[in-house]
């Protein structure tokens, strides 16, 4: 799938650039904060190939992609100035007053955070196998490469304050080098002298309880917005031929201080309580806090608000060196992992089970989105077992008051970040999660989608899935209906179709033409559902209650309209054997592209059986599919 592609194909359908506010990615997700929402087209966005499911909620747009989400969102830095530091595009005020308080928090802690989760997960797993190394007596802290390593693994955590205040300035949208300067000194040499040498320090006479700030989160945070503030309060009375250093000047003379003297100490103050709280809470009953958390984990992740969370583990870290809330949530990532193989097995439908096995593997490396959105949640009874196995893990991880030393997806490459006391409880905990939601989904079962005819599996180019449902698929009003060829030409099965999209029947079952003209005419009676900018494919939906998809060729989209002129417009009416589109063939050809038209059925599950003519060639008008209820 190429990226860039993908991008291009997403921006429009968000409303173009000048209606996102900010755009950042995690692990697997995209997500925009949208200006205007009406402008936003949800049903085209899951209709692309590479977009496994669209979550609007929250205060945010998801679009969930999976384990390339970085590719994507470094593609829209190519095509757009999403990306750009000096970009502070802001939602109008009446968005942000309609906005929930915790859809609001939600965007704030994921803006802040996501950025640093990939290198604190690589950073952690460092860490952990370090200690493992130590343990087994293979490497001496006193030794140099030791040395080199651990400051490798620890640098992040301990300069943590200084990445904070990049993430941070950028959410805020305030001078990243002003936020960085403040957060340096926090950590400068002689700052942490005068707290290790705990004589008193004052700032003209005024007392300032020096506090440790090095590996620290919310002091930076809260200073950086707050000199957000006072930097547009500033540059409103600040002539514009001085700003660039009376500005910043003010903010450094005024901020170190003040972060110092009273966001500091409350911060780190808050800091510790909040830390107190859940282990004073984990304390009294580790065993159901474990169960809880490890149960409503993916829940959570669902409905994108396990941000709030994630805070909490980051803290947890930074003030205890470890997180107890975090160990316990890992087993719903092996529960699902467990659900995931089991439906692989017991699955008939080809497809489903493709796309549970290729989840799986994902799974286990930590990413569960694809999996959750494309085969648990969906099947339903799968998801249900996998949280309730998961429960039982987190009372083990509990029970053993396994913790994590670090940030980082669970999986298999990530276990060394929960490696410490409680480890093998951790270990056992996650294999008891995955083999329960194993069984329990073998046992229990899951009422499969109506299977699809089989279609081989070749290799992907087309890189946008044109198939999409405008609304939900009608009972058919009819018994039977016949699709007609909407082009002439020779008939080929989907299976020869250079193109996973279709070849592998994800979009639907149907038929493929190689054109012998550029026409293309109604193969039914009824409407037109849908028509894309690119003019290369049409959907109808008939008066019987068929969802059909043409498209003209593969990869055609990338010609932007370009040999293609579009004879009808969505929702017109339309009869049998009307002209719907025309094309230059070989203009089309001379381009380099495949003009092979493949023809599908979107809505097969609403029919009991689908008949396909094995003739080798065809005239438009001439019947080619034959369904049935």
């Amino acid at each position: 799938m190429n990226s860039n592609v993908l991008a291009e194909n997403i921006l429009p359908l968000v409303g173009g650039e000048d209606n996102v506010a900010t755009l950042v990615h995690c692990a697997t997700r995209l997500r925009f904060k949208i200006i205007d929402h009406s402008k936003v087209k949800l049903a085209e966005l899951e209709a692309l190939d590479g977009v496994i499911t669209v979550v609007n909620g929250s205060g945010q747009l998801q679009i969930v992609i999976g384990n390339r989400v970085p590719e994507v969102f470094r593609a829209f830095g190519a095509i757009s100035g999403l990306l750009d530091d000096d970009k502070a595009k802001k939602a109008p005020s009446e968005e942000k007053n309609t906005a929930s308080v915790l859809g609001r928090l939600i965007d704030l802690v994921a803006g802040i955070f996501t950025p640093l989760l990939g290198a604190m997960a690589a950073a952690g797993v460092l860490k952990g196998a370090l200690a493992i190394v130590l343990a087994a007596g293979w490497m001496s802290n006193k030794e140099t490469t030791y040395i080199i390593l651990h400051a490798a693994s620890d640098s992040l955590f301990y300069f943590l304050p200084l990445l904070l205040a990049i993430t941070s300035a950028r959410k805020f949208e305030t001078n990243i080098f002003v936020a960085v300067s403040i957060a340096g000194a926090l950590i400068y040499p002689s700052i942490q002298g005068l707290f290790d040498g705990g004589q008193p320090v004052t700032f003209f006479g005024l007392p300032v309880m020096m506090m440790k700030y090095t590996g620290t989160v919310i002091p930076i945070i809260f200073s950086v917005w707050l000199m957000s503030i006072i930097e547009r309060f500033l540059n409103r009375h600040i002539h514009e031929s001085v700003r660039n250093i009376l500005t910043p000047f003010f903010l450094l003379t005024l901020m170190v201080p003040l972060t110092l003297m009273t966001i500091g100490p409350v911060g780190i103050t808050i800091s510790e309580t909040v830390a107190s709280l859940f282990v004073s809470i984990y304390g009294f009953n580790p065993i159901i806090a474990g169960a809880l958390m490890a149960a409503a984990w993916q829940v959570l992740v669902i409905f994108g608000v396990h941000w709030g969370f994630v805070t909490v583990f980051i803290n947890d870290i930074s003030v205890m060196g470890h997180s107890f809330l975090k160990a316990a949530s890992s087993p719903s990532v092996f529960a699902q992992s467990g659900a995931l193989l089991a439906v692989m097995l017991r699955a008939k439908d080809k497809k489903m089970k493709a796309l549970a096995g290729s989840s799986f593997i994902a799974s286990l490396f930590g990413i569960t989105e694809p999996g959750v959105y494309g085969v648990t949640l969906k099947l339903k009874k799968p998801f249900i077992c996998a949280v309730i196995a998961a429960a039982f893990g987190g009372a083990v991880v509990g029970y053993a008051k396994s913790s994590a030393i670090s940030m980082g997806m669970p999986g298999l490459l990530t276990l060394p970040i929960f490696y410490g006391e409680g480890f093998v409880g951790f270990i056992i905990g996650c294999v008891v999660a995955f083999i329960g939601s194993f069984a329990l989904t073998l046992i229990v079962g899951f009422d499969e989608p109506n299977a699809q005819p089989a279609q081989a599996a070749p290799v992907a180019k087309e890189n946008k899935a044109m198939a999409r449902k405008t609304h939900e698929s009608a009972s058919p009003s009819v018994s039977s209906e016949h699709i007609a060829a909407p082009v002439s030409g020779a008939l080929i099965p989907l299976s020869e179709v250079d193109d996973k999209v279709f070849s592998a029947g994800i979009v639907g079952p149907g038929f493929a033409i190689v054109p012998e003209e550029g026409r293309v005419y109604s193969p039914v009676d009824g409407y037109i559902a849908s028509t894309f900018a690119s003019g290369h494919a049409i959907g109808i939906h008939s008066t019987g209650g068929a969802e059909i998809l043409i498209h003209v060729g593969i990869n055609t989209v990338q010609l932007e309209g370009q040999y293609f002129h579009m004879q009808v417009k969505e929702g017109d009416t339309v009869k049998k054997g009307q002209l719907l589109l025309i094309f230059d063939l070989d203009e089309i050809k001379q381009a380099g592209y495949d003009t092979v038209t493949p023809v599908i059925i979107t809505n097969s599950d609403a029919w009991r059986e689908l008949q396909i003519s094995d003739k080798p060639h065809s005239r438009f008008g001439e019947p080619v599919i034959a369904l049935s209820v």
